[in-house]
């Protein structure tokens, strides 16, 4: 089973449940749910469409502070910036812009907008996506190929941690969840893109050119 993350075929079944099986890479450590196992599009969308993830949610707002806070602190006010995977309500550029950034969004079910990848940015946001990512070898190099030079890619996702219980990992069993990142898939990923890495707060990643 290749890894759709670095395409090695050192790769083994870690675990099965009784929804999916999935596999580690030896390489890049991501783990993964293989294709026959990914949503459909459609099902996939009337996922997301459940999400409470709006202005008005308190919690989810202090959730994206702890990304937003310090991206801002490496990006001065004016600066532009992607927001990837953005979402039915883009509530993390409406926040970078109430801030005084100027934003883009792109989202492949909500806001599928080619022409941003027509122009490069000085920082790109991707918080909560790359897990969902079926092809995310693809989907990142497209990223960084958007970036300014000394631009950031910063990513938001829940780290798969040595100590974890995988059987017991509860992030796991969102049916959209198909990529887990952990800190080794992060220093294999920034060495791959030649790629400056910061990790300022947990499950928060910073990727710089």
């Amino acid at each position: 089973m290749p890894c759709p993350l670095c395409n090695s075929k050192e790769t083994q079944k870690i675990h099965t449940d009784a929804h999916r099986d999935y596999f580690k890479c030896n390489i890049c450590k991501l783990v993964f749910a293989p294709p026959e196992f990914h949503l459909s599009a459609t099902d996939e969308k009337e996922r997301y469409n459940l999400h409470e993830n709006n202005p008005d949610n308190a919690g989810y707002i202090q959730f994206l502070k702890q990304f937003i806070d310090p991206m801002m602190k490496r990006v001065e006010k004016g600066g532009e910036g992607l927001d990837f995977g953005s979402g039915p309500n883009p509530v993390l550029s409406t926040l970078f812009k109430e801030a005084g950034y100027s934003m883009d969004i792109y989202d492949v079910f909500f806001e599928k907008n080619e022409s941003v990848f027509n122009k490069t940015y000085d920082f790109i946001t991707a918080t909560e996506v790359l897990e969902h990512l079926h092809q995310p070898l693809k989907e990142i190099e497209k990223l960084w190929s958007s970036l300014k030079p000394k631009g950031t890619l910063g990513i938001m996702t829940k780290f798969l941690t040595d100590d974890q219980d995988f059987s017991q990992w509860r992030y796991k069993d969102d049916p959209t969840h198909v990529c887990f990142f952990s800190e080794g898939t992060f220093h294999w990923l920034a060495n791959h893109l030649n790629a400056t890495l910061e990790i300022p707060k947990e499950n928060v990643v910073f990727l710089t050119k």
